[in-house]
């Protein structure tokens, strides 16, 4: 392996330092730097927290980290994406890693064989990341940079499989003829005498030797560049199998053509249409498997498709179009009918409905007006806005969503570190069966021993790709990731979706969760000889004199329905009672049932309404007009529209439902008896909820706990699976594992029905493939000969081998039509 990188004289390196509390900090910092050999000098900046250290000459960063370390600070790990080219088959996955792990200063690597990413978290820099992976036979560069080719693999590989495709008609032309003169005798008795009457034998041999010398030095080449070196470091991969398998035939029919007489009799015989035809196979194979792991990412290149090019900004008095990197906070940007939102905003003038569907999944549009936010990707419907940015480029909403899609994209579930290890020592095991093969068969096989031991060596070779193996996992959480993206439910971490599968209880929070999270004007019946309008709007001006949060909901519910609310005069509150004004020369007294006995006002005609609201969990208040009872009013945080129906579908999957909240106990259990969940901790602090958690786990087993506050945090992080509302806080949202984009409860039995469906779908495709190899390796090997007479053609074993990884990935495809319970 190359020595660590080191960085190079006369240049500057920066290292984010943490733990510094205070302008003393700075020098101690800077002291440990300065005391490392090679150090010019270093210079530490409190505001941001980051030094600057002059090299005189070369310095490993992790001897810069480690002095940092040892002066009692830190420096801030970093996470690095890695393209990573040159990997044939999963066996690569694990000598990546290997590779990246070694590095100083790497703390994790994992590598995903579908993405073609290595995802490295550490102090390491790109340089002795990129030098490392280089040593293993690999080439790496930052996902966000140019290819030494100039290709980007990061999503989908799109040039690839257009040189694939290139190089697969190039072969398969060169490879027709070969294969019409060498099997057109077997499958065509005719031919045969026709060659020997025409051209001859030997001239059909020289016409196969050129045309598949051409196939595999052009088109085959890729196998043998990276094969034998692979081969020669002692890390053989499936390129190497590939270049030994069809060297060996080639070589084999080189001798046969030119230097018959050094071969045993009876076994002087051709094999370049075995070769070409299986350089051929497994192009067209990796072709249509570049094509699908394209498909794969199309969730990606779909939310990165949704990002606008331009703004129209107002700027010096007119508005221009400007690019959108150009655009800066602050800017206030014209948006048209049908035009996208370029960035995210508050709405300052105009009123429209936007589809923010691809942000939500919900498909209704939403009505935006004077200071409602708008994410950036989202679609403008119908009429004209303006609004102010508040985030752009890498801070918008849509920018993190493609992040997060993209980390979970490239994680690995638990079962992937099996398969990994697997697949590791797999290529070297396939080589031993292979040289077994043929000894077998050269020591016991019937004549002739030679050509039989070649042929089936060469098929075991082939055969045994594991690839089918290494897509099994990362094309299946690529495409189940996706999915969930589309349908507004974002894995944060690729390894929820394993967790979420196995989840046997759901905790919910009530508030902004099962709720709307805000008061509201649940009910409001009037008394005989009142009109619900006319009392809504004598109530609604006494309340517009109050901050009370249920005086600000019934004011709402005034706006929402446009009632004109008219001027109340002489407000004033009754303590612990009420409060009271003038409206339109009418007394309006709004208040509790007591308030109204102080008055001498019987509320009995509300009784009935009375009990049923309180088996509701609601406190209903009343108003007196002109000193008559006119109305029973209460407001309550309402269940959110979408609960009832996500609750059931919770309990279709399986799943006990348990709500904990800090509400009081007789609101709680009315809102789980309307909902029908199983059991509620209510009265609880945050802290509690955790214990709360805890308590449900030891007694349920995995639990997913759904919160939405700030007071939901340690609950998420407590739970096995933490779900964050996506409209609730950051900070619940980056405690969490999984992410609802919508805020509508039903994202949770989708997201478990999705977890579900993709783990599923891994258990298919790693059945297939371990059976795959399982079964053909040992036919290959000619186990069936003996009994039955039944050899696998190396021709017969390219295309088995191919079709395993296409089966795979076209399996692993299917969950893009995935369909939720609740849409």
């Amino acid at each position: 392996m190359n020595a660590p990188h080191k960085s190079h004289p006369s240049e500057t390196v920066t290292l984010p330092i943490e733990g510094m509390n205070c302008a003393s900090c700075v020098g101690r910092v800077e002291k440990a730097l300065n005391g490392v050999p090679g150090v010019a000098g270093a210079s530490v900046n409190f505001a941001t927290n980051t030094a600057e250290v002059a090299l005189a000459e070369p310095v490993e960063r992790a001897d810069l980290a480690r002095a940092v370390e040892n002066a009692g600070y830190g420096v801030r790990e970093a996470t690095t994406e890695l393209a990573i080219e040159g990997m044939s088959c999963a066996s690569c996955v694990g000598r990546v890693e290997k590779a990246l792990r070694a590095v100083p200063g790497v703390r994790e690597a994992n590598v995903n064989f579908a993405s073609e990413r290595a995802t490295v978290t550490g102090t390491a820099d790109v340089d002795a990341l990129t030098e490392a992976v280089a040593s293993a036979g690999y080439e790496a560069r930052a996902a966000n940079a140019p290819s030494s080719a100039g290709h980007d693999h990061d999503h989908g590989g799109g040039d690839e499989a257009a040189r694939l495709k290139r190089d697969t008609i190039l072969a398969a032309v060169l490879t027709a003829p070969v294969f019409a003169l060498e099997m057109g005798s077997h499958l065509v008795p005719g031919v045969h005498d026709l060659i020997m009457t025409t051209i001859g034998m030997q001239a059909s041999w020289l016409i196969q030797f050129v045309l598949t010398t051409i196939v595999l030095a052009v088109p085959g080449r890729r196998f043998y560049v990276h094969g034998f070196p692979a081969l020669l470091r002692g890390a053989p991969e499936m390129n190497a199998l590939v270049a030994v398998g069809t060297s060996a035939a080639f070589a084999y029919s080189v001798v046969a053509t030119f230097l018959p007489q050094v071969l045993p009799e009876g076994t002087v015989n051709v094999y370049y249409e075995a070769a070409a035809v299986i350089v051929t196979l497994i192009l067209f194979g990796r072709y249509l498997e570049a094509k699908a792991r394209g498909r794969t990412s199309e969730a990606i290149k779909r939310l990165v498709g949704l990002q606008a090019k331009t703004a129209r900004v107002r700027r010096d008095g007119g508005t221009e179009d400007v690019a959108i990197g150009d655009v800066v906070p602050g800017d206030v940007i014209e948006v048209r009918p049908g035009e996208r939102v370029p960035v995210d905003g508050t709405v300052t003038e105009g009123e429209s409905y936007v589809d923010e569907s691809m942000i939500t999944g919900e498909p209704v549009p939403v009505a935006k007006s004077d200071g409602a936010e708008l994410v950036g990707g989202t679609v403008n419907q119908t009429g004209a806005l303006a609004f102010r940015a508040t985030a752009v480029g890498a801070d918008t909403v849509l920018s993190q969503i493609i992040r997060m899609v993209e980390q979970a994209q490239g994680s690995k579930l638990p079962v992937q570190a099996l398969v990994d290890k697997v697949t590791m020592w797999f290529v070297p095991a396939v080589m031993v069966v292979a040289a077994l093969t043929f000894l077998v068969w050269l020591v016991f096989g019937p004549e002739p021993a030679l050509t039989f031991g070649l042929v089936n060596a060469v098929a075991v070779l082939i055969i045994a790709c594991p690839c089918a193996m290494g897509l099994a996992t990362p094309t299946s959480i690529m495409v189940g990731t996706g999915r969930g993206a589309e349908m507004g439910v974002l894995f944060r971490k690729g390894d929820a979706l394993q967790s979420l599968k196995e989840a046997r209880v759901v905790a919910l929070d009530k508030t902004g969760t099962l709720t709307e999270g805000r008061p509201a004007l649940t009910d409001l019946e009037t008394a005989e000889g009142f009109e619900r309008a006319g009392v809504l709007a004598a109530i609604a001006a006494v309340e517009a004199k109050s901050e009370h949060p249920i005086a600000r909901a019934i004011v709402e519910a005034a706006e929402a329905e446009k009632i004109d609310v008219p001027q109340a005069t002489g407000f004033d509150s009754v303590t612990g009672s009420g409060v009271f004004a003038e409206v339109e020369g009418k007394t309006v007294q709004i208040g509790a049932d007591r308030y109204m006995a102080e008055l001498g006002l019987d509320a009995a005609a509300f009784s009935q309404t009375a009990h049923r609201l309180a088996g509701e969990g609601k406190t209903p208040l009343y108003a007196a007009i002109g000193g008559k009872i006119a109305a029973i009013v209460t407001v309550a945080d309402p269940i959110k529209e979408t609960t009832p129906e996500a609750i059931a579908a919770l309990h279709n999957l399986g799943l006990k439902v348990a709500m904990i909240t800090g509400d009081n106990k007789r609101t709680a259990e009315a809102i789980a008896g309307q909902l029908g969940i199983d059991e509620v901790i209510a009265e609880v602090r945050p802290d509690g909820k955790v214990d709360a958690v805890k308590r449900l786990k030891s007694e349920h087993g995995m639990l997913a706990f759904v919160g939405d506050g700030i007071n939901d945090a340690p609950a998420l992080a407590e739970a096995d699976i933490g779900i964050a509302i996506g409209t609730g806080t950051d900070i619940a949202i980056e405690a969490a594992d999984v992410v609802l984009m919508s805020g509508s409860l039903k994202g949770v039995p989708n997201a478990i029905a999705l977890s579900r469906a993709t783990l599923a779908n891994i258990r298919q495709n790693l059945f297939w493939a371990f059976a795959y190899n399982t079964a053909l390796i040992p036919v290959a090997a000619g186990v069936l000969y003996p009994a039955f007479g039944v050899l696998l053609s190396p021709i017969f074993a390219a295309g088995a081998m191919a079709f395993s990884s296409i089966f795979v990935l076209g399996n692993a495809l299917r969950l893009r039509r995935f369909t939720a319970p609740m849409m």
